[in-house]
């Protein structure tokens, strides 16, 4: 991974922060890309000083904010030539139905919509840069989902935590395979994984029971981030694409997931909340 540029999604803490480590200590160049500046620069200055690697970087974006996003784009083709990994970990679970600032149902905006937009405008130059590699941190929840086109903003039913989130995932899961086939043969690879079930601040909207249940069972970070770290490092995923791991093992996803005729319409419906038509 030496001088190997990796951007990372939600790197300040949790699994992004532990992969952004564990590339770091390969030597790879590292872009985190983080909401919030002060934890993020914590972040960096821990990473930067437990590694002994000084090419990481930190840039602040919202992911919930599609001019955010484009902001972010903007500001990395100025800074970089190159991009050989992209890492789409960040990812929310708002237990309540709220808004992001362009107007979509949290979970949706953050954990479909966001890496949508922000991989579709890195493309240029993960193509330019190949062979690169995609990886997208999806969740087994998206096995819980089923695709509704008449409620994807899940505005006609009652916001139940895991059917909202595990359908924002299930969506990400059409897109993914989708973008592998279009990048067939391109040299740049497009995977997913479910990491497991680790103990992050991922679930801090959830019951106090329920947070404490994950602190004593849950997985820590750093095995959470393992096959996260395998599919964008490793030589044995060199030009692998279109498949779904779980503990670096290729496994089935949902039936749901490998709908084509769904993956085509999921794709057209964010291009056009996103503006990329």
């Amino acid at each position: 991974m030496e001088d190997k540029v990796c951007i990372i999604t939600g790197a300040n803490s949790g699994i992004g922060k532990a992969t952004a480590f564990g590339l770091a200590k390969m030597n790879a160049v590292v872009i985190m890309l983080c909401r919030n500046k002060e934890t993020g620069e914590d972040a960096q200055k821990e990473i930067i000083s437990e590694s002994g690697n000084k090419n990481v970087d930190l840039l602040i974006c919202d992911l919930s904010s599609q001019k955010q996003i484009r902001s972010f784009v903007d500001e990395f083709k100025q800074k970089y030539q190159n991009l050989h990994v992209l890492i789409n970990n960040a990812g929310v679970m708002a237990a309540k139905r709220k808004l992001s600032v362009d107007g979509f149902e949290m979970n949706f905006a953050v954990n479909h919509l966001a890496p949508f937009l922000l991989t579709n405008l890195l493309l240029d130059v993960l193509r330019k840069s190949s062979p690169s590699r995609i990886v997208n941190v999806s969740s087994g929840s998206h096995k819980m989902a089923k695709i509704d086109f008449d409620d994807l903003q899940s505005e006609k039913k009652k916001h139940r935590l895991f059917r909202v989130y595990g359908k924002s995932k299930l969506a990400f899961m059409l897109f993914s395979y989708e973008l592998s086939r279009m990048l067939d043969g391109t040299g740049v690879t497009v995977n997913t994984l479910h990491p497991g079930v680790a103990n992050t601040n991922l679930g801090r909207e959830m019951s106090k029971i329920g947070q404490g249940f994950g602190k004593l069972f849950f997985k820590s970070p750093e095995k959470g981030a393992e096959t996260s770290i395998y599919l964008a490092s490793s030589p044995e995923v060199e030009g692998i694409t279109g498949k779904y791991y779980i503990k670096n093992q290729q496994k089935d996803s949902s039936k749901e997931s490998y709908n084509i005729e769904d993956a085509r319409r999921i794709w057209e419906i964010s291009s056009r909340l996103t503006n990329l038509e």
